[in-house]
């Protein structure tokens, strides 16, 4: 599913991962499944790749419902940006994703999930020395950090 290293010279506090999602896998499931492995409660996530579906999410703030849309193409993933908490005791992921179509427009957004179509390179940091949780907030329908 993934291949990774440990940063060597990682900071008091902070450990930094490099992984390689294999072709054809899902972006979610890979990263939730090396935060299970690394028990990780609390970091953030970057990287770029390429994938040939992607389905994102929107929250429509006026009826707090969701509205996904997924997108069958050929896609350069230019920036993945998350974090990574925990709720109800697993790993929680909130991730955001621009991604370049053949006509060089881009699209981006809530990342629900993508399958890799080529190659994604991702930098993990986890701040295995702090936890944080997730809360329902009822005002804006998100879960919010929970301290």
């Amino acid at each position: 599913m993934y291949q990774y290293t440990e940063v060597k010279g990682s900071s008091e506090g902070v450990r930094r991962y490099i992984l390689s999602l294999d072709n054809h896998v899902s972006v979610i499931e890979a990263l939730m499944a090396f935060c299970t492995e690394h028990n990780i409660g609390c970091g953030k996530v970057s990287g770029l790749g390429a994938t040939n579906c992607a389905t994102f999410r929107f929250l429509d703030p006026s009826t707090l419902k969701y509205v996904d849309k997924t997108f069958e193409e050929q896609m350069e993933i230019t920036n993945l940006t998350g974090n990574i908490s925990r709720k109800d005791g697993k790993p929680y992921l909130h991730v955001h994703v621009t991604a370049s179509r053949r006509d060089y427009t881009s699209i981006g957004g809530h990342l629900l999930d993508a399958r890799i179509n080529g190659a994604c390179e991702l930098f993990v940091e986890d701040y295995y020395l702090t936890s944080v949780g997730r809360r329902p907030d009822e005002q804006t329908g998100i879960n919010l950090y929970q301290f």
